[in-house]
């Protein structure tokens, strides 16, 4: 199985019109929450159509990415504030900067951005560049679509000295994807040096890593494959450094059973170690699973803790998001009771999880089909995009208000 473009995979799939409400026997949520549309993309210069979320500062500022729009109608990256006030602050060419970004972004402590293009550079194999606190993009890697990776879909995740680190969804050398690390030049002006720590096969150790990776405190690193595996439906992946260099243990193969299958969402820790993601088909509703991986003594042991309703690929593309309590928010793109998407929450109580709806999109002017990772600004407020739908049709960025 080769994977496409987050985009290019919506493209096919005509089942959404047939994928079973959520609304139906949903539990509704404890307390009332006010849905609204902050900003509608035009389509035009102010970008449009998003398949990522946002990443946000400490001012409440949001910055995120257009797949489509901007100058060049290749894509942008986007800063917004909580209100909805938009500044482009790089339109990309379709040339050596880059084009048509699928990833949210990534900030260090001084500001710059940091994302991936997954068409575009020097080679047209997708890129990974710096927006700098003043808007200038620099791009730090241009793929060649050989052993060293191409078409970057994900998120970066960032170490604590600013080394970046990714997944390609193709190339490596056995054209499956990357696992790879951009390490922060000496110098100020130095280049950025690309290396692949893993390149994955065709077999059992997983193929096609859609989402970004995670690193946990002692360095080792964690993701998932949308493909690939025992059974080709997907993996959950380690990656350990040793002497001999960077070794995969899987954690989970998934069977296309109620553990569900094929995985476009990364992997977050709770604060006891415990790992939770999702996967967009399979699992006993048919449209994926909310999944934890907890560490034990013998390995790690793998629980639903919830199945999506739903048919075919309607589950939960990007990575969930947990609050300080432990419940856990995503976004569905493709099922609800409108076949336009939900948003929800997974709340835990003694270990059980509860699932609650926050919005389920109409798929008009409130927005359709959502592939957003979500985030709260410091009053507890969500915020996401569409991809589809809003005001223009090219999607828009939502708010959720508790």
């Amino acid at each position: 199985m080769k994977a496409e473009s987050i985009l290019a995979t919506f493209k096919g799939v005509v089942i959404c019109a047939f994928v079973l409400g959520l609304a139906a026997v949903a539990t509704p949520h404890s307390h009332a929450q006010t849905f609204s549309v902050i900003h509608n993309f035009t389509g035009g210069s102010d970008g449009g159509n998003p398949l990522a979320g946002f990443t946000i500062d400490g001012a409440g500022y949001l910055y995120g990415t257009t797949n489509a729009g901007g100058a060049s109608g290749v894509g942008t990256v986007f800063k917004v504030t909580g209100k909805g006030k938009e500044i482009v602050l790089h339109s990309f060419t379709g040339g050596a900067d880059g084009a048509n970004p699928e990833s949210s972004l990534v900030m260090d402590v001084a500001g710059n951005l940091y994302g991936t293009t997954i068409a575009g550079g020097a080679s047209g194999a997708g890129t990974v560049f710096k927006i700098g606190a003043k808007g200038r993009e620099t791009v730090l890697y241009s793929f060649t679509g050989q052993a060293d990776g191409a078409k970057p879909e994900a998120a970066l995740a960032m170490d604590a000295a600013g080394n970046l680190y990714g997944t390609t969804t193709a190339g490596g050398s056995n054209g499956n994807g990357t696992v790879f690390k951009l390490t922060v030049p000496k110098k100020a002006n130095g280049k950025w040096k690309e290396k692949v720590l893993y390149s994955f096969g065709s077999g059992t150790d997983g193929a096609v890593p859609v989402a970004g990776v995670t690193i946990d405190a002692g360095g080792k690193i964690y993701g998932t494959t949308s493909a690939g595996g025992s059974y080709g439906y997907g993996t959950v992946f380690e990656l350990a450094l040793s002497k001999s260099g960077w070794t995969e243990s899987i954690l989970h193969d998934f069977q296309n059973s109620t553990d569900g299958a094929v995985l476009y969402a990364g992997l977050i820790f709770d604060k006891s170690g415990n790992l939770y993601g999702a996967a967009t088909e399979g699992g006993t509703g048919g449209g994926g699973t909310v999944f934890e991986l907890m560490p034990s003594s013998g390995g790690w042991t793998f629980n639903v803790i919830y199945g999506v309703a739903g048919w075919g690929i309607s589950g939960t593309f990007r990575n969930v998001i947990m609050d300080a309590s432990g419940n856990i928010y995503a976004t569905t793109h493709c099922d609800g009771a409108n076949n336009s998407g939900t948003v929800y929450e997974l709340t835990n109580s003694g270990g059980t999880w509860t699932y609650n709806s926050l919005y389920v999109f109409t798929g008009g002017s409130d927005g359709q089909f959502s592939f957003s990772n979500l985030v709260f600004d410091k009053y507890g407020n969500l915020y996401g995009t569409t991809n589809q739908g809003g005001g223009n049709g090219s999607g828009d960025i939502f708010k959720i208000t508790p």
